[in-house]
Parts: structure tokens; sequence; C-alpha cells
């Protein structure tokens, strides 16, 4: 039995948890550092404890401080969310030593998955394809180079050097021909080493024209492992997702269950329980390959509930207490779609952003969900991920999910600090997007130097940031001044009269 929950993170995800508990009739407790202390999901948990220190590492790292809070305040069960410690399996462990319960993964499952080069092995023993490639097991670094060197002949270019204890874009490289492989290599295991405190790396065949398609899995101790359909995750800048949605437009139902059985397959495998998501690079040809399995819930985990009517944290604590899955046969119904909003300048070649929250006002309306852990008056810093909400529709069909996107980023109004929200909405109006005939190198090829807003939208921008100016200082939003190109009936001014009435 569980009773009682620790979330042992922060943020939108920490909110997401929190309500989850709540609905299901648990008690909470979050934990948060001290300049977390003002934010939404420290009010939302019925207990809140501070941590001490200032750092991630001093705080939202400290295994031992979060096990000693869930000790004090009774807590059961401890839910790590995504990132901070969600994939540490030392945490896993030490959290059942503790007897509470893990609400995630075995340990053990954790690390087979976690470290990429075992998954490859493990995945190709369980009969799951894998990209072809081979595993560097060297950790001296001239060794490595060699045996890097050595596996190049054999995998062929282009190819992808990947760390073994990777994640995010982290220790990866692009190498395209081999008078670039040894400084490439040097490259992927310095940041390796920097990130993860693992400088193996791997080498795969790099496929271009790819999808990035995911399968939810769900498994549970009765002997029930089940998968709940795809999301495609094509859409990236630096290899993090900014675009995600379910069903794949391009998905047949005999590749669904092709790719659904391999990836319960590979839970099978590690003999896994919980959520978990096992990710495939789908070519051109029809061909999947194994990349990774994450052993965590997603980011991404809204579009799939969206389609389903699966609460997949809801079926995560129901497995962490020990009863059965409760979802039924698979049944996909309508189209949803995933952007993620973060405050970074998308004319710059994405580069983080921080200020206040002056104006934070999201859309509404049917069909329309936001995933925030921030609201107005909130202060965007460096000290965290600059991700600030997740918008997400759900509509019946593809097209009427994109217009409704659309619809939902044109109404949704954050000043104060530089976000991708206009970014976001002209990637809804490129062709490829439209069609589904999205890849991994999307964004890349659509703005091959970089993207910049249009004149109009910057101007709209302007004529916001100037009537949230005015309005905080006080002024009616005719004393404010801007030049007469923003004039006329489809002006920003007619943005202005909606938003700010």
């Amino acid at each position: 039995m569980v009773s009682k929950v620790l979330v042992a993170n922060r943020g939108e995800i920490a909110c997401r948890i929190l309500r989850a508990c709540s609905e299901a009739g648990l008690q909470t407790v979050a934990i948060y550092a001290q300049n977390d202390a003002r934010s939404m999901f420290v009010e939302l948990a019925d207990q809140a404890v501070e941590l001490t220190g200032d750092s991630i590492g001093e705080t939202y790292l400290d295994q031992n401080q979060i096990l000693s809070i869930a000790r004090s305040t009774g807590a059961d069960a401890i839910h790590p969310g995504f990132g901070f410690l969600s994939e540490r399996a030392d945490f896993a462990r030490a959290v059942s030593q503790a007897n509470i319960q893990w609400v995630g993964p075995s340990p053990e499952a954790i690390e087979q998955m976690g470290d990429k080069m075992t998954a490859r092995i493990t995945m190709r023993a369980a009969g799951v394809p894998v990209i072809p490639g081979e595993e560097i097991e060297q950790e001296d670094e001239d060794e490595a180079l060699a045996a890097i060197e050595s596996a190049s002949h054999r995998v062929g270019y282009p190819m992808l050097l990947k760390a073994s204890s990777g994640g995010g874009g982290k220790g990866m490289r692009a190498v395209h021909a081999p008078e670039d492989l040894i400084e490439a290599a040097k490259g992927a295991r310095r940041e390796a080493i920097a990130a993860f405190g693992d400088g193996r790396v791997y080498v795969e065949r790099l496929l271009t024209g790819s999808k990035h398609v995911e399968i939810q899995i769900l498994a549970d101790r009765h002997g029930r492992t089940i998968h709940l359909g795809e999301r495609e995750c094509s859409v990236q800048r630096r290899h993090q997702k900014v675009f995600e949605e379910a069903p794949c437009a391009t998905m047949t139902p005999e590749l669904r269950e092709a790719m659904g059985q391999a990836a319960v397959a590979a839970a099978e495998a590690v003999d896994y329980e919980g959520a978990g998501t096992v990710e495939f690079l789908l070519a051109p040809s029809g061909e999947f390959f194994f990349l990774e399995m994450n052993t965590r819930i997603q980011v991404e985990h809204p579009v799939t509930e969206l389609v389903t009517g699966v609460d997949l944290v809801r079926e995560q604590l129901r497995i962490a207490a020990g009863e059965p899955m409760s979802c039924g046969p698979l049944m996909i119904r309508g189209h949803a779609i995933e952007v993620r909003l973060y405050a970074e300048d998308a004319s710059n070649n994405f580069l983080p952003a921080i200020g206040p929250l002056a104006v934070f006002r999201p859309p509404e309306g049917p069909g329309v969900r936001l995933d925030t852990g921030v609201r107005e008056g909130d202060e965007v810093t460096p000290n965290y991920d600059p991700m600030l909400a997740k918008l997400i529709v759900w509509a019946p069909s593809r097209s009427e999910a994109l217009q409704r996107m659309r619809r939902a980023l044109d109404e949704f109004v954050v000043l104060g600090t530089t976000t991708n929200i206009r970014f976001l909405r002209e990637l809804c109006d490129e062709e490829e997007v439209i069609t589904g005939h999205t890849d991994t190198t999307t964004i890349d090829r659509l703005w091959p130097n970089g993207w910049a807003p249009s004149i109009a939208r910057s101007t709209e921008d302007a004529a916001l940031m100037a009537a949230a100016i005015g309005e905080s200082a006080g002024l009616h939003r005719s004393q404010v001044q801007v030049s007469e190109d923003t004039q006329g009936p489809t002006s920003p001014f007619s943005t202005l009269n909606r938003r700010y009435p």
C-alpha cells in the first residue's frame, strides 16, 4: 500500500504528479530549494520541506537529504518525475533499502537500459533490431580512439558517436568523413566525461531522413506488459524535442503492431515495472531500429494520455502500490500535439533567456491542456531548465489538431522574457509539418542559417510588450506610443484589443 508520496522533483512535472496523487487520495510531500519557495508546486503539496544548500547538487540531487525528509515526513513512496534522480539506479536502490516504495522500475532495469551499450547488447539478444554499429568498451583514451577508428571501417560513413551514459544530445557527434573522426571522438569523450563522468562512446550508422518514433509501455507485477501506441518526436533542435504528436502521421496498423511488440519485448527483457518509453528510429524504408529506453515518465507523455484516455501517472502509482494496471485494449482516438514552450531566443541558436514573467496568459478553450509550473509574476532564472510549459491540444483529426494548436499559440501571451512562441507558431505553418513528413533533420533543413521571426510578428511582439509595460505602469493603452506602421484594422492593435481590453 502507498499512502503518502514524496515528489523528488520541481516545476511542471512536480505539479503534474502532485495533482495525480491528490486525485488518487494520496497525501503528498514537496521538497524545494530556497529559490523555489514561492513556486506553484510547493503550494500544491499537502506538506513542503525546504532543502538546505544552494546548488542543484546540494538540493534536488542530494539523495541523503531527500531520504531523510521522506523518513521524517512519513512518506512511504517517492516519485522522481523526469530528470534529476529519475534514472539514477543508486537512488532507486537506496529508496528501496530504506523500505520506501520507488515509483519506477527496478535499479537493475535502470542500470541495464541506462548504459546505452549494455542496452544495445540486451536488445540484440532479445531480438529487437538495433542500429548497425559497434560497442567500444575501452576506457583508456588511446585504446578507445584506436577501437573507434577500427570500427569506422566496418560501420561506414556517415556515422554517429554517442556517449554510453548519454542523453539530451550530450556526448554526441556526427562524423561525415574519416579525417574528422579522431577530433570528433575526442570532443564526444570530453563532453561525456563532463556531463556523466563516463567517457565511453560507441559508434552507430547515421541514418538520415529517419523519424524519431517512440512507444509508451506499461508493466505491472501481475505479469502484464502492454504498449499504448506511438508518439512521433522527430522535430528537434540540438537533439532535443520541441514538437511531439500522437499518433504518428505516417504510421500503419501493421507497423504499429510490430513496433509495439518490439517495445514489449524490450521491457520484458529487463523485467520492467511501471511506465517506460522505448525509442526507435523509423527509416524511410519502413525499417525501425532501437535507440534507447527511458526508464521514467516522459516529458511528452500527455499526447499519449489524450489519445488513449489513460492517466499514465495514475497508472504509475497503481503499479507501485502493487495493483494491476487498469488499462484495457489499446484504442487510439483522435490526434494530439504537444509543443514545448521555452524561455529561449530561437533567433539566436535557441539560447536560454531569463527575466520576469510580467505577463503569462495561456490559451483556453476546448481541447487545450497546459502543463506548467509557472505563473504570471514568476521569474525565469538560469538555475534550471528553461522550459516554461507544455502546450497540448487534442482534436478528432490531425488537421484539426494542428489548426487548434495554431489558434492556441496565437492566444498565448508571455512578456518579460524571450520565448519560442513565434518559432513554434511558424513551425505549424511549414509544409513538412502540415503533411506529417518530418524527420530528425527538419529544423536544420528548414532554417539552415538559423530561424528569424517575420517583420510583422516582430512588430506585434513590440506592440504587445509596449502595452504590457504601459499596463504595469498604470497607463491606458491609448497612452502607449508606437510607430504608425503598427496601426490599421489588421495591425497588432487588433490583437491588443482582444488581449488588453
